[in-house]
């Protein structure tokens, strides 16, 4: 399958099958001439995935340089990104290099803010290996790296060449990732296409026991989702691109105070998309089917709907941080019925605090 982000001169495609990372050069090198690739690669990936990407690139005589970092939200700084850039130019990286991204989404966010600052900016390529990475953070450009007090407060719009999806790299991804990667899935069904949302619910069981099938079928759908939106708006400058935040606002925050790596990003996702929906239902936007289909169906995968145990007023604090306030005020993307969400700025910190409180 093939799924092409069209944005004039920055679009690209992204490849979507079985077995494609032993072919990993001859993608690259359809898209760009290459003689020199550096390979960042999730530690806990190095030896099996990322050593057959490496393999493919230096049986096409690209020179290769191999650049391991620690797996986790905890290597998605600016100390990790300074330290990369320094083992580029001891690798003797120029303006020709190319970045190789190959791991979750921590690597494709923290390698691709590499890229985009490297010479002002140079080609890489997004190999995502986990559900999470697959559906959502690969396709767009979002690149960035956390600070101590927000999440993805610093980086860059910076597209890759390509991505290189290998449905088969799910065949190892444990349990828990696995599973943190479908709640993005659910979310481009509340936000986007109802009958998306519909097939997941229909589909439980093969999602569960991970029917390649069906994988290929949501990892398609979700990519062409999103691009659709990013065609729209690739710099969300128009508010558009915003719903693709959809339970963030309360994922963000709980990350962040929970500390970075103690829930997996799609896991706090599942929280924060159960917190919006109530926030919608509790400010007259929603009746009350869409929080329980979409709670049953999140419960069903095995993702956690319930916000941990942590006080209200560090939340919020949080969410003061949050990308989408504006002039002080916070802004929360909420549903408006399955398949449709808007930005809706000025909500009230007390209806915020109930819906902490009820989602407990």
């Amino acid at each position: 399958m093939r799924v092409q982000v069209a944005l004039a001169e920055r679009s690209y495609d992204i490849e979507i099958a079985a077995g494609l990372l032993p072919r990993t050069a001859e993608f690259l090198l359809q898209r760009r001439h290459v003689s020199h690739a550096v390979v960042i690669v999730d530690s806990h990936i190095a030896q099996s995935h990322g050593t057959v990407v490496r393999q493919s690139l230096e049986a096409a005589q690209i020179r290769t340089d191999w650049l391991v970092v620690p797996a986790g939200e905890q290597s998605k700084t600016i100390s990790q990104a300074d330290e990369l850039w320094q083992q580029m130019i001891a690798a003797q990286a120029d303006r020709k290099s190319v970045v190789v991204a190959v791991g979750g989404g921590v690597i494709g966010d923290l390698a691709g803010f590499v890229a985009a600052g490297f010479t002002r900016g140079i080609g890489f390529l997004q190999i995502p290996t986990t559900l999470l990475a697959q559906v959502d953070s690969s396709v767009g450009g979002k690149t960035g790296v956390n600070l101590p007090q927000a999440k993805n407060m610093v980086g860059a719009f910076w597209q890759p060449l390509g991505v290189l999806i290998d449905t088969q790299t799910l065949d190892t991804l444990p349990e828990r990732e696995y599973r943190s990667g479908l709640a993005e899935v659910v979310k481009y069904g509340v936000i986007l296409d109802a009958a998306f949302f519909a097939y997941l619910e229909a589909h439980v069981a093969e999602l569960n026991a991970r029917d390649p099938d069906v994988l290929a079928e949501i990892i398609s759908r979700s990519c062409r989702l999103k691009a659709d939106v990013v065609e729209q708006d690739e710099r969300e400058e128009t508010g558009l691109r915003a719903v693709l935040n959809y339970g963030h606002t309360f994922c963000h925050a709980i990350e962040a105070e929970c500390g970075y790596g103690q829930w997996l990003h799609g896991e706090a996702v599942a929280i924060g998309m159960t917190c919006a929906a109530d926030l919608a239902q509790r400010m007259g936007r929603i009746g009350p089917e869409l929080l329980e289909r979409q709670t049953k169906l999140l419960t069903a995968l095995g993702l956690p709907v319930k916000v941990p145990g942590v006080s209200n007023a560090p939340l919020l604090a949080r969410m003061q941080s949050d990308k989408k306030v504006e002039h002080g005020k916070l802004r929360f993307v909420l549903p408006s019925k399955l398949g449709q969400v808007e930005l809706v700025g000025d909500v009230p910190a007390e209806d915020v605090a109930a819906t902490l409180d009820a989602c407990r």
